[in-house]
C-alpha cells in the first residue's frame, strides 16, 4: 500500500496555504482586509501573499470594518469569491449590520435572485493577554442568525480544509480561528483534503460521558479526558466544527451511548451557544440522560489583562476533570 506523505505545518501556515490554493484554483478569490498585504496579515496568516498575487487580489483597506466587508459582499453578489479577513472578533461588531442585515437575509429578501458566496475570518477567543479589546469569543452570537454558517477548525486538518468548500458555499459562511491555535504544529496528511462543513467529529471514543467542545477547547478536552482515563472514567470527545447548523445526529448519538454529555465553551454561559446545546440534549434526550448536562464556559466577566486572572477566567483541563467528576456514578 502507497504510504502518504505527512508534512508539518503550523495553523497560520495551513490557513494560509488554503488561501493560496482557492486562489490558484479560481481566479475569482481575493483577499481583502486590514493589513493583509504589505504587513502579512495581523496574525501574519498572509504573509508573502501580496508578492505572489499582486495588489488586485490582496487587498490592503482602511480601518473600516463595515466599509471593506460591505464590498465584500458588493463582489460576492456579483460573483467574485471574496474572503474578508476581520483583525478580531470584536471589530466584527463594527460590520455586524453588514453581516447580520445583508449578508445573511439578501438571499431572502430577493426571492432567492441573489446569493452572497463570501467567507469571513476572524480571530476569536482569550488567552493571549489581549484584554477585553481582543478577547472575546461571540461565534456563539453568530450562530444565532439564521442565513449564516458558522465554522470553528480547531485543528490543522481543518484550517487546510474548510476554506474552498466555505468558498463554494452559495450562502456567506463565517470562520472562527481563535488566535492560540496559530503557533500550534502539527502533521498534515498528503496536500490537504477538503472537509465537511456540515459534520461534527469525534476525536476520542468513550463510553462514560460526551464532551462537546470547539475550537481551543478541542485540546482542553483531549486533555482532560487523559486524566479522566487514568481515573477509569472514558470520555467520548466531540469536536462540534459547526456552530450553524449544529450536527444534531452526532451529538445526539453520542449523548445518548454515553448517558451524559458536558459542554466546554470559553463563550460566556448565559445566552450562549452552550446553552442553545444543553436545551436540544434536554428537549430531545431527556429519558436518556443520566445526569444533567453540564457546561464549564467562560466566567462572566470582561477578559482580564493579567495572565493569571485571563487563565482563571477561561476554562481549564482541570476543571473539565473537576466538573466531570462530580457526574453521579462517575468517581474513577
Amino acid at each position: 500500500m502507497t504510504q502518504v506523505a505527512k508534512q508539518t505545518m503550523t495553523y497560520r501556515q495551513a490557513i494560509r496555504e488554503a488561501m493560496r490554493e482557492a486562489m490558484l484554483k479560481d481566479d475569482r478569490v481575493f483577499l481583502m482586509g486590514e493589513d493583509v498585504g504589505r504587513y502579512g496579515g495581523c496574525f501574519n496568516v498572509s504573509e508573502g501573499m501580496l508578492e505572489e498575487f499582486g495588489n488586485e487580489r490582496i487587498i490592503d483597506t482602511p480601518l473600516s470594518e463595515s466599509g471593506f466587508t460591505g464590498c465584500g459582499i458588493g463582489a460576492a453578489v456579483t460573483g467574485m469569491r471574496p474572503i474578508i479577513e476581520i483583525m478580531t472578533i470584536n471589530f466584527s461588531l463594527l460590520a455586524a449590520d453588514q453581516i447580520i442585515n445583508t449578508a445573511a437575509i439578501l438571499q431572502y429578501m430577493s426571492g432567492g435572485q441573489f446569493t452572497v458566496p463570501i467567507v469571513i475570518r476572524m480571530a476569536t477567543g482569550g488567552g493571549k493577554q489581549l484584554a477585553a479589546q481582543h478577547s472575546r469569543s461571540l461565534e456563539g452570537w453568530y450562530a444565532h442568525i439564521p442565513g449564516l454558517k458558522i465554522l470553528t477548525p480547531a485543528t490543522i486538518e481543518d484550517a487546510r480544509g474548510m476554506l474552498w468548500p466555505a468558498l463554494e458555499d452559495p450562502d456567506p459562511v463565517l470562520i472562527f480561528e481563535n488566535s492560540t491555535l496559530y503557533n500550534s504544529e502539527g502533521p498534515l496528511s498528503g496536500n490537504g483534503q477538503v472537509v465537511d462543513i456540515e459534520k461534527a467529529k469525534i476525536h476520542r471514543e468513550g463510553a462514560d460521558v460526551t464532551i462537546l467542545t470547539y475550537g481551543i477547547g478541542l485540546q482542553k478536552s483531549l486533555k482532560a479526558a487523559e486524566e479522566l482515563a487514568n481515573q477509569g472514567i472514558e470520555a467520548e470527545v466531540i469536536d462540534l466544527r459547526v456552530l450553524r447548523p449544529l450536527d444534531n445526529e452526532t451529538i445526539f448519538t453520542s449523548v445518548t451511548k454515553t448517558g451524559r454529555a458536558a459542554i466546554v465553551d470559553e463563550g460566556w454561559k448565559s445566552g450562549g451557544i452552550s446553552a442553545e446545546i444543553s436545551a436540544r440534549i434536554t428537549e430531545e434526550l431527556f429519558y436518556d440522560l443520566d445526569d444533567p448536562v453540564e457546561r464549564i464556559c467562560g466566567m462572566e466577566v470582561p477578559a482580564p489583562y493579567a495572565r493569571h486572572l485571563e487563565q482563571a477566567s477561561l476554562p481549564q483541563p482541570e476543571q473539565i476533570v473537576e466538573t466531570i467528576k462530580k457526574m453521579g456514578g462517575l468517581h474513577g
